[in-house]
């Protein structure tokens, strides 16, 4: 089959690659320059499928609430922008309810190992190095801390997620530079799960998909996906090609194609940041910055090692503009960095991101099909897409073939939209 594939984020990189894996001729639709030039760009790395959840859980909107005029609040509103949003907060807050929750956290559950187990596998047969680490520390600061992270504790058992619950001296023992003058009342261990380099592994996957017989095109803005038993996509530029099928992974780009299909999915952009900084005194024979990934759980904010640089990401800000840069959030990443691992970069050299996450108000991504003829999705994996690129793109591929998925899609698919 010839299948056309729109947008090359994480997402689109990993459909192309399994398409192309399992015979089909791919053409990849991109309207940068680059694979995972946009959300997929800085993102925190973590893959860690016990904490993958939905942002609507039971008590969120009153967290959200209470957290408002805070200055290190990790949820914020970008101004006037977030009213555009009010519908989506709706829809946000009806899925926070505690049988909806259930639903949605088993099913990204389900999907976040599944897509584990396809990147290792992935890793393993082709031989990828991507700055990848394992290891992944949950920090609770103090004895609040733990009291609010027990209902996450009892997810990871009922769903038999390895995992330790240390005391602060164990924790400095497997992150040894953590900062001794900070209070440390516990943390969460997963040693199965990890950090990697998102957009250097869809760099490495887009040469493999490549090396398939895959096309890339860049600088290609698609205008228009017609349905049909032969799809037709057409560019801002006005060239039509057919294909035998078209998938959707373009992010909160999707949107204006969606419309064009007749179909309304609430698809909105939550916006995260990052800091990237070099590791100083690299050569030092003492522990400079974290070993893998952790995420200071009070405040919402990851810190990642990436081979000779750190990365810490946090933020969840509803509306605004992808191209302003609020100093708010990134003062709370510098302040959280410099708690745990104060010193450990060359600060100067930092390299600012702010990135355009699509997030459906549930949780889960939808995948599969469209309702429209010959068009397929992959989209709305929202602060998740690098934790469940890879079982989505596996799964999304797997159907569009003819075959059975490789998992339980219940909870995944645009029936639960309809």
């Amino acid at each position: 089959m010839k299948v056309a594939v729109v947008g090359a984020g994480i997402i689109g990189v990993t459909t192309a690659f399994e398409l192309s894996a399992l015979g089909h001729e791919v053409t990849v639709f991109e309207r940068r320059g680059a694979v995972a030039a946009q959300a997929s760009f800085a993102n925190a790395g973590v893959v860690a499928p016990g904490y993958v959840t939905p942002w609507a859980a039971p008590g969120m909107p009153w967290k959200v609430l209470q957290q408002l005029l805070s200055r290190d609040a990790p949820v914020r509103f970008g101004g006037l922008d977030a009213l555009r949003q009010l519908p989506w907060m709706w829809r946000w807050w009806r899925a926070c309810r505690p049988q909806v929750y259930a639903a949605n956290r088993t099913a990204m559950h389900r999907l976040a190992h599944f897509s584990r187990d396809r990147l290792l596998e992935l890793t393993r047969t082709l031989r990828l190095e991507y700055e990848q680490m394992p290891g992944f520390v949950v920090l609770l600061r103090g004895d609040r801390d733990l009291q609010r992270a027990q209902g996450g504790l009892a997810l990871l058992r009922d769903f038999g997620v390895a995992h330790e619950l240390v005391d602060g001296v164990r924790c400095r023992q497997i992150e040894p530079g953590l900062n001794p003058e900070v209070a440390l009342h516990a943390a969460i261990h997963l040693p199965q799960d990890g950090v990697g380099n998102c957009r250097h592994f869809a760099h490495l996957l887009k040469a493999e998909a490549q090396r398939l017989g895959a096309r890339f095109r860049f600088d290609t803005l698609v205008a228009e996906i017609s349905p049909g038993p032969r799809p037709v996509v057409t560019t801002f530029t006005g060239e039509r090609s057919e294909f035998d099928a078209a998938v959707i992974c373009a992010g909160v780009q999707a949107n204006a194609l969606l419309r064009g299909l007749g179909l309304k999915l609430p698809l909105a952009p939550i916006h995260g940041y990052s800091v990237t900084a070099p590791v100083r005194h690299r050569d030092s024979p003492v522990h400079i910055g974290p070993r893998a990934a952790l995420v200071d759980e009070r405040y919402k904010v990851a810190i990642s090692r990436l081979g000779q640089r750190i990365r810490v990401s946090g933020g969840a800000e509803i509306g605004g503009r992808i191209d302003h840069l609020a100093m708010a959030p990134l003062r709370t990443l510098y302040r959280v960095l410099d708690d745990w691992f104060p010193g450990a970069v060359l600060a100067r050299e930092a390299q600012h991101w702010k990135g355009a996450r699509p997030m459906l108000p549930d949780g889960p991504p939808v995948l599969g099909e469209s309702g429209a003829p010959g068009v397929w999705l992959n989209l709305g994996h929202g602060s998740s897409g690098w934790a469940l690129a890879c079982g989505s793109a596996r799964a999304l591929a797997e159907r569009i073939s003819g075959r059975e998925a490789p998992l339980d899609m219940s909870g995944l698919t645009l029936a639960r939209w309809r």
